[in-house]
Formats: structure tokens, sequence, C-alpha cells
């Protein structure tokens, strides 16, 4: 303060702690415990990362500027460069380099070592007392995917992953297994939006245990990945499609049936959830469960529901990952190197922050990790690298350091019922259009939780095809197909003239029904794709032509 005399002031000084000589620069505030020097170093070295020679931004620098990389991406690399370094201004080893020499710091250290150091800190973090991790004896785990992280509309990037239809941003395919208590990731693979959801998850099954109970949403149910999965040891409890149809085996006295999917041996349960919030607005959902825990004493259908809920708890930790931490920003990288280089260091940066999160709710016994939040550990961790405060263990660690009672300072209330809109705002996307209207506009609270088992539907004697009724749609464009073969009965069709000539059907379809109306010897088919008139029953002919 200008004209106070100094005897007035305080003057605060305080020691800094950083590794020595060159690799000083490298720390990412009070996380560096979490991932330590010597960890950075291993992996670096069993990478072969190690630099050859003596550099002012050796290696290890690189790894932790990668990571302070994402937790500042609404900055380029030289005020990143700047953030780390800003309390470490007195080095003699502060160098202040290009926004070049930070890129080609990022080429030499590659993707390898940041996929090592996220296989070294990836995994569930709950403890066996950990509140709302377990089910029983299982961890709650869950399968997801994200296709909505963006990455820069270059030629490299289109060429790896495709640019969308409609000339939007190519979209990264993230698939990870996450423990549903704590939302830490257990494993993660992604790649091109146009490989199936089953297909990553195949690649994580290895992670699975016989004491994990998995979660999961609509399309994964299909026999082969049950059947993978279930191999594992591990349960299952996912959400069925509405098509699939089960025989049923045994009615069990809870309301839920013994059925086989494919080779695996399951139970359904049909529940029908009726919610009443804040206001008086009332609306109703469905589950149609599948579960491997067929012993319906010991797991009654009504208590199953509740676990089930679980799995939007990965929803959670992909808001986080997408919003709290990227601010739905596109990725900074321009080739695919680069992106898959980018992407383990922004899942090791979130399971690091997850981590230290996990720690404070267990300094503080009976504190559900669900009440730690994850804007609170960012922006602290963030304050922590700006300072270069708590790199190392000498004054505090991760239970009891400056993002741990950031945290339990600000601890959220006890989690409450409440039903989201989960609004889809994308004017592009396939769930723009809600089918469920009677959902309110906000979210709000849940005052009323009705679930009422379903009795099981019988399932229906299976028809062949030719035994189906012949649906309006398919009887319109019949008649239509027929009338216009009759015009020239001697001329040679082809699928993609019919196709023309009716606009509610695409090729595909086209093919497939004049195939069936050939084999009911409606028509003539002469070769593939190619058809002819044949004398037809006057009751197929349109009423003009009855008369």
């Amino acid at each position: 303060m200008s004209g106070v005399p100094l005897r007035d002031q305080f003057v605060i000084s305080r020691v800094v702690r950083v590794a020595t000589g060159v690799v000083a620069l490298g720390h990412v505030g009070e996380l560096t415990q979490i991932v330590p020097f010597e960890l950075v170093d291993a992996v670096l070295a069993e990478t072969g990362r190690v630099q050859h020679r003596l550099r002012e931004l050796p290696s290890r620098v690189g790894v932790y500027f990668l990571l302070a990389m994402c937790l500042f991406p609404e900055v380029g690399y030289r005020l990143v460069w700047d953030r780390m370094t800003s309390a470490l201004a007195g080095l003699p080893t502060v160098v202040s380099p290009t926004a070049k020499a930070l890129r080609d710091l990022r080429r030499r250290v590659g993707a390898a070592p940041m996929r090592a150091l996220f296989e070294v800190l990836c995994g569930p973090l709950a403890q066996p007392v950990t509140p709302g991790a377990r089910f029983g004896r299982y961890r709650m785990v869950s399968f997801d995917g994200c296709s909505s992280l963006k990455a820069p509309d270059t030629d490299r990037n289109r060429a790896w992953l495709d640019r969308l239809a409609h000339g939007g941003y190519p979209q990264l395919e993230l698939m990870t297994l996450v423990e549903t208590g704590t939302r830490a990731v257990i494993g993660a693979v992604f790649g091109p939006t146009a490989i199936g959801e089953t297909d990553y998850a195949r690649r994580l099954l290895h992670l699975l245990r016989p004491d994990m109970l998995v979660l999961w949403d609509e399309g994964f149910d299909g026999n082969d990945f049950l059947a993978a999965v279930t191999g594992t040891g591990a349960q299952i409890l996912g959400r069925l499609r509405s098509n699939r149809r089960a025989p049923i085996l045994s009615r069990l006295a809870d309301g839920s049936y013994l059925s086989v999917i494919g080779t695996v041996n399951v139970r359904i349960i049909d529940a029908q959830i009726t919610v009443t919030c804040a206001g008086g607005t009332v609306f109703t959902g469905s589950y149609r469960l599948v579960t491997s825990l067929t012993d319906a004493h010991r797991h009654p259908a009504d208590v199953l529901v509740g676990p089930y809920h679980q799995r939007w708890e990965h929803e959670s930790a992909y808001y986080a990952l997408r919003h709290t931490l990227l601010h739905g920003r596109v990725l900074r990288s321009g080739d695919p190197a680069g992106l898959e280089q980018e992407m383990w260091a922004l899942l090791t940066l979130y399971q690091l922050l997850r981590t230290a999160m996990v720690d404070a709710a267990e300094s503080l016994p009976g504190t559900d990790p669900d009440r730690c939040s994850f804007t609170i550990a960012l922006q602290s961790a963030r304050d922590q690298v700006i300072q270069a405060a708590g790199v190392t263990s000498d004054d505090t660690t991760p239970a009891t350091g400056a993002i741990a009672r950031a945290i339990l300072a600000g601890l959220l209330p006890a989690r409450r019922l409440r039903v989201s809109t989960r609004k889809v705002k994308s004017p592009v996307s396939r769930y723009k259009e809600r089918l469920d209207d009677s959902r309110p506009d906000h979210s709000r609270t849940i005052t009323r939780l009705l679930i009422t088992l379903l009795q099981p539907v019988p399932t229906p004697p299976a028809v062949s095809r030719d035994e189906r009724p012949t649906a309006p749609a398919e009887r319109r464009r019949q008649q239509q197909v027929l009338t216009l073969l009759h015009q020239n009965p001697n001329r040679h069709w082809k699928a993609q003239e019919n196709a023309r000539h009716l606009s509610d059907v695409t090729l595909n379809t086209m093919y497939r029904q004049l195939s069936r109306w050939a084999a009911g010897q409606l028509i003539c088919k002469i070769k593939p794709g190619v058809y002819t008139a044949e004398p037809i029953s006057a009751a197929l002919l349109p009423p003009a032509q009855n008369s």
C-alpha cells in the first residue's frame, strides 16, 4: 500500500520445494505427490523416452507439462508454461521456451509414457468400508461410452476419425470402465466412433474381477458380450433392449423370472417406476433388467432396482471430464499421435483428481465420495500449480493438503432424490425429440418414488417370416410395384427403378421386399436385382383396377 510505513505491512515468505537442476520446472503442484518424480522417471525409462542428452526441457518436465496442459485447457502452450513456472522465477534453471519448443517437447515424449502412467494410476479407489461403493460383497462398476469429445478438423484427424455427415468436428469414441462409488476410471480405450461400443468394451474385460457387479445401459446385452462378461466371473445387472425377447423358464415369488440369453442363465426383472416431484408432477418410466444374480431370496427384485440406478454415476464422470475439466472445448492435437497422447494425459489428470477427492473423503470417516466437489478439487489443484505448493511430501500429504482442506470445507449435502430433464439441445441428435413429454422442464426434487414389479408377458410362439401379416406400408408398396410392373409386363425392371418410383423406401428395403415377393410368386425374378411381371390375383390390385 502506497504511503504505509513498512512496520505496518505484512511480509509473507514461504519455501518452495521442487526437484533440483533442469528438472525442477516439472511439477503439477500438490498432485505431484500422487505422481512423484520417481514414478515419472520409471515410466520414461520403461518406454524408452528418457532424453539422450541434457536439455533445457528434459522428458520428465515434458510429462508434467502435458498434465498441466490438460489442467489449463483454455490457454496456449506458453501460458501453460508460465503457470507452471510463475512461482519459480528465482531459480537459475528457469527457461522461457517458445511455443514451437514446447510442441517439439510433446513429440519427443510421445504417447507411450502417458499411457503407461495412466495404467499405473487407474483402478478402483474405494476401500471395503467406503460408503456407496458396494452392493453386498460386490464392488459396483459400469461400462459406458462417450462419443462427444471433439478433435480439431484437420486432414489427419479426419483420416482417422472421419468427419460427421453434417459437417461438424471429428469425434472421438471413449469407452471406460468406471467404479460408480468413486467415479474412478478402472480402464479406458478410445478411437473412431465407427467401431461399436461393445467392441471397445471387450478390450476392457480383462479388468473385471469376480467381486464386481457390472452395470450397463441398453445396447450391451448381446449374447456374445453377455457370455464374455459372465465368463470373467463378474456378476451383471444391466438393462435389456425393449425389443429383446427371452423365454420364461420359471416364475419367482418376487415377480422376476428365470430365463436364458444365448448360453447364459439369467434372471429378468420388469419394473415400473412412478415418480412424484415437488409441485405435484407425476410421470412413469420402466426398467427391464437382466442379472446373473438368480437367487431371489438373497437379492430380491425390488432391491436390485436400486443398485442399477448407480449406473448414472458414469454420466457424472463424463460430465466432469467433458465440461468441468475441458469446458466443452475441442481437443488441441491436430494429428492422431497427438490426440492419443492428449487423451492419455487427460485421463491421467482426471484420475489424479479423483484420487485426491477419495483421499480427502476417507480422511473424514463415513464421508461418501459423492459429496466431494470435482470443481473445488480442480480449482484448488490449479492454484497449487501456480504457487508450486505441496510439490513434495515434506510439508503435507494428499489427505491433509490444500486440495483436501478445500474439498472438506466445501462438502456437498447428502445426495437427494431428484429427476433430471436430460434435454437434448443438439439439432442433429437422434435423441432430440423425446417420446416422453411428461417429464418436467427443470430438475426437481422427488417427493415420492414407487417401484412396481410387473408380471412377465408370455413370449408368443415364433412365427416364420412368410406367416407374418404384411404391414400396411409394405402392402401399399406391393400394390404400387405390381401396378408399375404390369403396365409393361415384358420389361425387365431393376430394383433401383422400382425404388425411384416410391418415395418412402430405401434401396436396401426395396431389394429385400422384391426378393420376398418373388419367393411368394407375386412377381418373377429374372436375375439378382431384376424382376418382371407375373399374373396376379385381382385381390392384390388397387381398388381402381378391381372394379
